[in-house]
C-alpha cells in the first residue's frame, strides 16, 4: 500500500526555525518528485517547494523563496522542508505531495501530485 506521511510541525516563535519531514513508502520513491502545500485557515491551498526525483532541481514560492530549503535522501525515503526565518503568515497546515507519474515534475500544480500525506499544523507566534 502506497502510503505518504509528514510530521514535525509545532509551535515556534517569528524568527524561528522549523524542519518537516515527510516519507513515502510502497513505491520507489526516488522515481517521483515530491512537493509541499501549505493551506491557512480560511484560505486556498497553496505551493510550496518542490523537488525532482533526483533532488537535482528545486522550486519555491515565491513568499518563501531564501528562507525555506527543501530536500531530500532517496535512500531514506524522505523529503524535508527546512524553514528559517519562520513569520505569522506561515502559520498553516503543512502537506506533502509525492508526483502522480514517475520521471515528471509540474512543480507548481496540485492536481500533478497523486498521493497526499495528512498534514502537519506549523503555528507562527508574533
Amino acid at each position: 500500500q502506497v502510503h505518504v506521511a509528514g510530521s514535525g510541525g509545532g509551535l515556534v516563535q517569528a524568527g524561528g526555525s522549523l524542519t518537516l519531514s515527510c516519507t513515502a513508502s510502497g513505491r520507489s520513491f526516488n522515481k517521483y518528485a515530491m512537493a509541499w502545500f501549505r493551506q491557512a485557515p480560511g484560505k486556498e491551498r497553496e505551493f510550496v517547494a518542490a523537488i525532482s526525483w533526483s533532488g537535482g532541481n528545486t522550486y519555491y514560492a515565491d513568499s518563501v523563496k531564501g528562507r525555506f530549503t527543501v530536500s531530500r535522501d532517496n535512500a531514506k525515503d524522505t523529503v524535508y522542508l527546512q524553514m528559517n526565518s519562520l513569520k505569522p503568515e506561515d502559520t498553516a497546515v503543512y502537506y506533502c505531495a509525492a508526483g502522480a507519474r514517475p520521471y515528471s515534475i509540474d512543480a507548481y500544480t496540485s492536481k500533478s501530485y497523486g498521493l497526499w500525506g495528512q498534514g502537519t499544523l506549523v503555528t507562527v507566534s508574533s
